[in-house]
């Protein structure tokens, strides 16, 4: 098992990514005016908010440089795969790219495999990616063949929407792009939102009330499903200090359709930070 994968910090950790060794995690750093933290293992998702509440400047993220990655390719294994948040959010995965130009510049004679996924989303996609990619590096599937695969997985066969308490961080950050204009003129509305083939955020409902915009975003979820055998097929919810939230829409996401597993986790910090409390993300595979 030759192998190993590479993920920014926004990659939430679901169980059999906490299982595996053979992953390394580069963190991307968060800001809240001066105090500023790595998004790694120490982070503290409710500290973290609490911060965030009490905070009069809008919370910044940065991500890692291409030398972090560089120093994370410098690994035992020779087939590396590399994970990121969508660039169409963040300089992440540009980051990665020069990271691996680094890496080879400083090691020429290095014989490794190395590929950059751009996962067009962050949070649980980027652990449904990882897990695909520990199902067949662990029947030894050939490098070239993961990637071919996995490549066609993040587009064709997986998807992601959230919904939100606030939109303050992700509009403050310039991160609503295509549907800014939209969501200006509600934001008092909740709004259910989608991960777009090219890695944008769309809107796809809205509501009024939160527990009803969760309602409705099940209906969106089970809609897109429509036919599809869902007895292997996999749910990440993901949350920002509301688990029982998370709890309902794992409920109303069951009523409609049966999926083989849901697991409920934490928000890594990127995520929480433009999430921000309250903040529900489901990702899942299709």
């Amino acid at each position: 098992m030759n192998y190993r994968i590479i993920a920014d910090s926004c990659c939430d950790k679901t169980a059999p990514i906490r299982e595996r060794e053979n992953i390394t995690f580069v963190p991307l750093t968060l800001e809240l005016g001066d105090y500023r933290i790595l998004d790694d293992e120490n982070f503290d998702q409710d500290d973290f908010i609490e911060r965030m509440k009490s905070c009069e400047t809008t919370a910044k993220t940065a991500c890692p440089s291409p030398d972090a990655w560089a120093k994370a390719f410098e690994c035992d294994e020779e087939n590396l795969y590399v994970i990121t948040i969508t660039d169409k959010l963040s300089g992440t995965y540009n980051s990665a790219l020069q990271g691996k130009e680094l890496y080879f510049e400083e090691h020429p004679e290095s014989s490794k495999k190395i590929h950059i996924f751009n996962s067009l989303a962050t949070s649980g996609i980027e652990s449904l990616v990882a897990e695909k990619i520990f199902e067949m590096g662990d029947r030894n599937a050939e490098f070239d063949t993961v990637v071919s695969v996995v490549e066609d997985y993040i587009v064709n066969h997986t998807s992601l929407y959230f919904c939100l308490e606030s939109l303050d961080v992700l509009k403050n950050n310039g991160r609503l792009f295509a549907i800014a204009a939209t969501v200006l003129k509600k934001l008092r509305v909740k709004l259910v939102c989608r991960r777009t083939e090219e890695g944008n955020i769309a809107l796809a409902g809205q509501d009024f009330a939160m527990n009803r915009a969760m309602i409705k975003l099940a209906k969106i979820i089970s809609e897109d499903v429509q036919g599809v055998d869902l007895s292997d097929k996999r749910v990440v919810i993901s949350h920002v200090c509301c688990e029982e939230r998370a709890e309902l829409v794992k409920e109303k996401i069951a009523d409609l359709c049966s999926f083989g597993s849901v697991e409920i986790v934490k928000c890594s910090g990127l995520n929480s930070t433009y999430a921000s409390d309250g903040g529900i993300i489901v990702s899942y595979t299709k």
